[in-house]
């Protein structure tokens, strides 16, 4: 009699980490927080400690092809500190670990860990150890990014209420339709290699995909505004995924407007290019490393008049109701379609 198999890619990635998570609980009444959020909260004192980790692996999450290694380093850190500021924290350390084959040069790995040093310089984060091993094929790199925060501003998945404005940071859809700009040229290469990338009319795509930056400067904004906001997550997956992890964590519905979701320009006009819809790639894209939160509504005033947020929808009570208003001004349910590693 045969065991039974089950493939990954019928859970897919949120349904994998919701699995894991069940089987574990909390023992250490310092351990506040554990897997479900951006980061892992530790009680240490007045003031917690924040954790959290990423993974990049050749071939899943980066082309080497049209990625310039130091443009890697500098965003694997970036991915990080953006999981902590999503805590409404601040980054202090991080840990680098490496695993590399025999086709990367000391002077890669120099490249590599520029790009690194270039964020910890930027964000103000001390490297503080790691680990290096080989791997049989490409590179895979983990950051372990430490940060910090008093107790009563850190902002979880689960405190969206009814009535919160949501809001996002900056724009969306940039670090996908740069990925599109990349793997078109990458094609074009591929057939011609006498041919150039052209790539200076998709500048701010590809640096949006290429070189993300983790919005550190929102946390404190909004501390300086004395705005905490009740729920916070980062954009890493798309606008649609990070919005169905605060409604879920939170028990509440939301409803967003189409025409309050930010596009730069040039975004906009590289999708219809691609032959894609700009506000899909906003809300499926992924990648972009924005911030995505709630606030009450009483704080609105304080905020609104900032440059890099906006208001784009509010929380309601109906759990499961999370709809998009169009420019037409029809309720469109929202699909959450964004990126799964184990497709």
């Amino acid at each position: 009699m045969s065991e039974t198999r089950s493939e990954i890619n019928q859970l897919g990635e949120f349904g994998l980490i919701d699995r894991i998570h069940e089987k574990f609980s909390l023992r250490n009444p310092s351990s506040l927080t554990g897997i479900g959020d951006d980061a892992a909260v530790i009680d240490a004192g007045n003031e917690c400690v924040l954790i959290s980790t990423d993974m990049l692996v050749e071939g899943i999450h980066f082309d080497l092809s049209y990625t310039p290694i130091h443009h890697l380093g500098y965003k694997a850190v970036a991915v990080n500190v953006s999981d902590i500021a999503a805590m409404n924290g601040r980054a202090e350390q991080i840990t680098v670990s490496i695993a590399l084959s025999n086709r990367f040069s000391v002077e890669a790995v120099d490249a590599l860990y520029a790009g690194i040093k270039a964020a910890c310089e930027n964000y103000k984060v001390d490297l503080v150890g790691g680990d290096t091993t080989s791997s049989s094929s490409g590179l895979v790199i983990s950051i372990t990014a430490i940060g910090r925060a008093r107790k009563e501003t850190i902002s979880y998945r689960n405190g969206a209420k009814p009535n919160d404005i949501l809001c996002v940071t900056g724009d969306l859809g940039g670090a996908f339709t740069g990925l599109q700009v990349l793997a078109r040229e990458k094609e074009v290469y591929l057939t011609n290699p006498d041919m150039q990338p052209n790539l200076e009319k998709y500048e701010y795509m590809v640096g949006r995909q290429l070189k993300p930056e983790a919005r550190t400067d929102i946390v404190f904004d909004l501390e300086e505004a004395g705005v905490k906001p009740t729920s916070m997550i980062d954009i890493s997956d798309g606008l649609a995924s990070e919005l169905f992890h605060i409604a879920k964590n939170s028990g509440v519905g939301f409803r967003i407007y189409e025409d309050k979701i930010p596009i730069d320009h040039a975004t906009y006009e590289t999708a219809v290019e691609f032959k894609l819809d700009p506000i899909t790639c906003a809300l499926n894209g992924g990648e972009d490393y924005e911030l995505l939160f709630t606030i009450a509504k009483s704080d609105q005033e304080k905020i609104k008049n900032h440059p890099d947020i906006h208001f784009i929808g509010y929380v309601h009570e109906r759990k499961g109701e999370n709809v998009l208003i169009t420019k037409q001004g029809n309720a469109v349910p929202v699909r959450a379609q964004g990126w799964d590693h184990f497709k």
